[in-house]
């Protein structure tokens, strides 16, 4: 059935904007004229993510890649709400038509609305789910199709709000420790740079003109200053050549992709906090789909999808063909050096006591409070010793400009 997107007016002259379906455009004026409302703009919209389309396999719980953007806040706030009018005992399509008066996001009505058709038409709403592969993961998917066998979708979907909602905030934590130490370094960087290239020639000048000998550090810094006034461009070019050159061959080619993720799992310091992080991922996503009733080996299938890294994307396939042979996975795990000793032992504790799922919940939180304590930890050493090397090259310069001024004050006397 057609989605259209109307704006309107009440009795009062009040605008009002929302969607609805139906049948025709002649249709659609009547529902809203049943409102109480005067239509005076109405459009169909466009359908979005239809089938056939390839899951894009994001790490986040919800991603759009074009059109226009839905906030995942608005996705955990109407999945909570949506948990809600089921828990309440209302049908699915019922709960579906409540959820979009009350959610607020133009373009999430839209999608729901399409939803909302796609169960009236029959499909489970597994499938009318899986009709917006770019909007809705693999992780959302599978859970809601476990809690419709169970028959516990509302307990799913609260599940599934918690989740997303977990997620958004830790990420959000780690952005706001990170912010401050990046806009540092950018002005730092802004400022060396309009210090060298406009400040230090005017400065140098006059000991050029004198024709002097000049010290060792105030030649280079004339040098330096001279060739990043004459070629700051190239510098520039260069530095974003370099940076897309290794973006590529880092991201996009696999041998160098391989590389990079196991630069990020054995670096000194980043390599512990990225295998912990790692950790935290896995442990919250496997904890969350088990809870839901998702079999162990399909658990695995879909986490390997959601994690970033091809080393441990590896290990975990080999772990799903393992346990399909009768295999735990602890034993699997146990002396991997991108698994932790404590969360092989918490799985193996959890395969022993059939509570995994609790387990691995207590493990995803003791990750996450480490992760989050040790990238605190890392930016609060970042801020002293981007100090210190803002302080040496400020030093260094000042050095090269006072040296000369020395020598000519002895040579007056």
């Amino acid at each position: 059935m057609p989605v259209y997107e109307y704006i309107a007016l009440d009795a009062a002259g009040k605008k009002h904007k929302g969607v609805l379906d139906a049948d025709s455009l002649p249709v659609a004026r009547q529902k809203i004229r049943q409102l109480g409302k005067y239509p005076v703009e109405l459009k169909e919209t466009a359908p979005k993510g239809r089938k056939g389309r390839k899951d894009s396999g994001v790490s986040s719980l919800f991603s759009l890649q074009s059109g226009p953007r839905i906030r995942q806040q608005d996705v955990h706030v109407a999945t909570r709400q949506l948990a809600t009018l089921l828990g309440a005992g209302i049908p699915l399509v019922p709960a579906l038509n409540g959820l979009i008066e009350q959610t607020s996001s133009k373009s999430l009505q839209t999608i729901i609305t399409q939803i909302k058709d796609s169960v009236n038409e029959g499909n489970s709403l597994t499938e009318s789910l899986a009709e917006h592969p770019r909007l809705f993961s693999k992780v959302y998917i599978n859970m809601v199709r476990a809690g419709e066998a169970s028959g516990s979708l509302d307990v799913v979907l609260e599940r599934l709000a918690e989740f997303g909602e977990r997620q958004q905030a830790m990420r959000a934590r780690l952005s706001a420790a990170l912010i401050y130490p990046i806009f540092m370094a950018l002005v730092g960087a802004g400022v060396l740079f309009a210090l060298i290239t406009f400040i230090v020639p005017s400065i140098t000048k006059v000991f050029i003109e004198r024709k002097q000998a000049l010290p060792l550090p105030t030649t280079l810094l004339i040098y330096f200053s001279a060739f990043l006034q004459q070629y700051w461009w190239a510098v520039l070019l260069l530095l974003a050549a370099v940076f897309v050159g290794l973006r590529y061959f880092f991201l996009q080619h696999p041998h160098g992709r391989r590389i990079w993720d196991r630069m990020k799992l054995t670096l000194p310091v980043i390599g512990d906090l990225n295998i912990k992080a790692a950790a935290a991922a896995m442990s919250r996503t496997m904890s969350s789909l088990l809870q839901s009733g998702v079999p162990l080996v399909t658990t695995l299938q879909i986490v390997k999808n959601i994690l970033s890294n091809v080393l441990l994307t590896d290990i975990l396939e080999q772990a799903a063909a393992e346990l399909e042979k009768g295999k735990s996975l602890s034993g699997f795990l146990r002396g991997n050096p991108y698994f932790t000793p404590m969360l092989v032992q918490m799985i193996a504790v959890g395969e022993q006591s059939g509570a995994l799922e609790k387990m691995l919940a207590k493990a995803a939180d003791s990750y996450e409070k480490e992760v989050e304590a040790k990238v605190l930890a890392m930016t609060a050493m970042i801020e002293p010793i981007m100090i210190l090397l803002m302080g040496a090259a400020v030093g260094f310069i000042v050095m090269s400009i006072l040296l000369p001024i020395f020598e000519m004050n002895q040579l007056v006397k």
